[in-house]
């Protein structure tokens, strides 16, 4: 970017606006938040001091929802997977059943025939028949009917080993699934509890507390509503692709929207959800995790990021971002903030991926 016009957009995340903002995400997960206030060590005479150290905590505990939040999607997403295949194995039983009951009947019949044309050794029965060409003639029929008979009892075993197979493979799928479902609640408990103990942190502070950081966000807002879009300088690097430039123009009209955990749109989105839903919007659908995201497409440097590229945070990539042009991405940030502009800075970058 160049110099003169470059945003200092804002970099991590600010105490002050979760204090205004923690509320609705923790309902939008059903946080429900007791009364007991978070620990804190005693408060020495400077009472930035505690400010401070509450801002880290509760920054961090957003930064571990996150983390829960994406693991979350990704057992949400096997959990489709799983069902999926375990209802197709499903089918297969049931159909492989129907071709197996349809051969037993053959064989039932084959067997019938058997015993009405009684039990005689052919030779005797050829010295007793008053027509032996016609004897020889439907002792080639019952021959060849033998054979099929041994061919449909072939069929018979082949198709009951499949059908076997078939349930030992879903049975190992249904166990999958649940234990993804408990791993997904355990996830989605462990949002709930960070989202809580940040409330908690938020509602210990003092009526001072409150309004020196009501204060400061406030400055804040000011400071970023003197940098409106309109102003941004995204640089004149066009998108790497049309369906890039779709996807780029799909999360900048997204910007304002509030972050929901596990959300993909349209109202509502966390980080990976916001870039689900802009890609689709270009005709491409991505995975559905940042971890997955970023293996979605061919990695590129920084320094080649063009708009529409993905941007990876973090050295576990649990959060995601598109690059919007000179040094900026567009993201939804974490819970109690809204989709929006970002150096790219702000955060440590793991990779950039071009879709």
């Amino acid at each position: 970017m160049s110099a003169h016009r470059r945003p200092q957009l804002p970099g991590g995340h600010t105490l002050a606006r979760a204090l205004l903002l923690t509320a609705a995400a923790t309902t939008a997960v059903g946080v429900t938040v007791g009364t007991g206030a978070y620990a804190t060590p005693a408060a020495p005479a400077d009472p930035s001091w505690r400010t401070a150290d509450v801002r880290a905590k509760v920054d961090r505990l957003y930064e571990e929802a996150e983390q829960a939040s994406e693991r979350a999607n990704a057992a949400a997403e096997d959990q489709k997977r799983l069902q999926t295949e375990a209802g197709q194995l499903q089918d297969q039983i049931a159909a492989g059943q129907d071709q197996l009951n349809g051969l037993y009947t053959d064989l039932a019949t084959a067997a019938a025939a058997q015993y009405r044309d009684g039990g005689l050794d052919p030779a005797f029965r050829l010295m007793l028949e008053s027509d032996p060409a016609g004897y020889l003639t439907r002792a080639r029929a019952l021959d060849q009917a033998a054979t099929r008979q041994s061919d449909t009892l072939r069929q018979v075993l082949d198709r009951q080993r499949r059908i076997d197979q078939r349930r030992a493979e879903a049975g190992a799928k249904l166990a999958e699934l649940e234990d993804v479902r408990r791993s997904l609640a355990g996830h989605k408990d462990e949002v709930r509890r960070r989202l809580g103990d940040a409330q908690r942190l938020l509602g210990g502070l003092t009526t001072a507390e409150r309004v020196r950081l009501a204060t400061a966000d406030a400055a804040d807002a000011a400071r970023r509503a003197a940098r409106g879009a309109d102003r941004l300088d995204l640089g004149d690097q066009p998108p790497s692709s049309d369906r890039a430039a779709a996807a780029l123009a799909a999360a900048i009209s997204k910007i304002g929207s509030p972050y929901v955990y596990g959300s993909t749109g349209p109202r509502a989105f966390d980080c990976s959800g916001l870039m689900y839903w802009s890609w689709r919007q270009a005709g491409v659908t991505l995975p559905r995790t940042s971890q997955a995201q970023a293996y979605a497409g061919r990695r590129v440097s920084l320094s080649e990021a063009r708009p529409g590229d993905l941007v990876i945070f973090f050295k576990d990539m649990h959060h995601v971002g598109m690059y919007a042009g000179g040094g900026v991405v567009v993201h939804a940030p974490y819970p109690g903030a809204r989709v929006r502009y970002e150096n790219v800075s702000a955060m440590p970058v793991s990779g950039v991926v071009r879709v």
